[in-house]
């Protein structure tokens, strides 16, 4: 069996050999907090709506103020308790701890937890998991294919979509626990699913609007061409979905170009972006990540507007190539999602990112008939790009939760306070940490999580 006939899941573990990559790149500490059972019965139902009001005190919020340097190295981050003024969803002022003017406004005590970015969990599937339900597994044997997956979902998503919205629900809740507040999710539509899976996660998604953002792609799961899905994606955005997906051009679709050009085309019908799953390392993989940069290239309304997830062909690149697609993609904001597979692929992100390409994580699957794993746990994508792609240091580690933030950081690299700032909305995670750089090295725990002033999960004082 060759690369392109591997299911996408396969890709992503490795092919079972997860445990053989973490001892060569020495991804102990994340692995061992993944051993964790990830039933909804391991995940406490910590939600809260302590705080009503729409403008308060957060006191004792520990925050980044610098860098602490031996010469030019930075050996350490300097942090400062502070008071958060938050106002009708933003951060109306940044005082002195516990320093209240406004006498008569209620306060907080945060208790000196570090104060982080809200995290973004950029490529997830809310609309079909077993999480929720009781523990399972589907046994996949060695050579199962993509196209053996999909006749597998075809038989599955009846039986699923019962379920989608409290299903669904719980997983807001478990990547609320872990500080997400904003997500972007694929949801199937294809001739099995029609628009109910889209429907139901739209339900959902109003439901719960006001602690948590997300956009939705209309996601072919079954080939946009091979499942004769282009009519129903196009209802799709009709009905308010925000990005036009695909899959595998070559090894679902059969015909590169054509399957492409469709997608785009959608896409700019109904002035939408694109997200398309690209599991292929053949040269089909590779033919097809040019031929969309290409299409960008003569489309300036595309410009800005397609990301490539998982774009696994990337890793079959040399250096070389990786240097001119990267130069190509950043010029045209071409996005790339990663899951930042620890298996048999090292993926160019960090090369990417020197490049200027945007480069943003997600969960992918939980706990569902394409894979058993999946923590919902942004802060422990970081870690593993940590720990595969830099060399450890107090900058690099602070550096890395780039990825699990969309690169919003509380210090910029020259160690000047870059968030949060006046005026910024108020969506952060306070997390038990010392500063950046230990919450990613040890995934720390998170204690609380805000969403435009709403804390959305977890505790704070009186």
């Amino acid at each position: 069996m060759n690369n392109a006939e591997k299911s996408r899941r396969e890709f992503l573990s490795g092919g079972g050999k997860v445990a053989a990559a973490c001892a060569l790149f020495g991804a102990t500490g994340s692995m061992a907090y993944a051993a964790k059972p990830a039933s909804t019965a391991c995940e406490p139902d910590n939600r809260m709506s302590a705080i009503k009001e729409k403008h308060y005190y957060l006191d004792n919020v520990l925050l980044e103020a610098g860098f602490r340097r031996d010469g030019q190295t930075v050996i350490g981050t300097e942090t400062e308790l502070k008071t958060l003024e938050i106002k009708e969803g933003n951060i109306a002022a940044l005082l002195g701890n516990k320093q209240h003017p406004d006498a008569a406004l209620p306060h907080y005590d945060a208790g000196g937890k570090l104060l982080l970015p809200a995290m973004r969990d950029m490529h997830i599937h809310l609309d079909k998991t077993f999480y929720g339900g009781p523990w399972r597994v589907h046994n996949r044997p060695e050579g199962t294919t993509i196209m053996d997956m999909i006749a597998l979902e075809q038989k599955l998503l009846p039986e699923l979509q019962p379920y989608t919205q409290q299903r669904a629900e719980k997983l807001i809740d478990l990547i609320q626990s872990k500080g997400s507040t904003i997500a972007r999710s694929h949801c199937n539509v294809e001739p099995v699913s029609g628009l109910k899976n889209l429907q139901n996660l739209q339900a959902v998604l109003e439901r719960r609007k006001p602690g948590f953002s997300c956009e939705i792609v209309a996601f072919p799961q079954h080939g946009l061409l091979h499942s004769n899905s282009v009519a129903l994606m196009r209802d799709a955005m009709q009905a308010g979905a925000h990005y036009v997906g695909g899959l595998d051009p070559t090894n679902v679709d059969g015909a590169m170009e054509k399957s492409l050009d469709a997608m785009f085309q959608i896409a700019l019908d109904y002035d939408k972006g694109v997200d398309i799953h690209l599991h292929e390392t053949s040269p089909a993989g590779i033919a097809a990540v040019n031929y969309m940069v290409e299409t960008v290239e003569k489309t300036p309304q595309l410009k800005g507007r397609l990301t490539l997830s998982h774009a696994f062909a990337l890793a079959m690149m040399d250096e070389k190539q990786i240097e001119d697609i990267g130069t190509r993609m950043a010029a045209q904001q071409i996005t790339l999602a990663s899951t930042v597979p620890i298996g048999t692929l090292h993926m160019p992100l960090k090369k990417l990112q020197e490049k200027g390409v945007f480069v943003m994580t997600g969960t992918d699957s939980v706990i569902d008939h394409w894979s058993p794993y999946g923590l919902g746990d942004m802060l422990e994508k970081a870690n593993l790009y940590a720990q595969l792609y830099v060399r450890p240091s107090e900058l690099s580690l602070s550096r890395s939760l780039a990825i699990a933030t969309g690169n919003v950081l509380p210090l910029n690299d020259k160690g000047e306070r870059a968030w949060p700032q006046v005026q910024d909305e108020a969506s952060f995670v306070l997390v038990d940490a010392s500063c950046s750089a230990e919450a990613v090295a040890r995934i720390s725990p998170r204690t609380a999580t805000f969403h435009k002033g709403e804390m959305v999960w977890g505790s704070v004082g009186l």
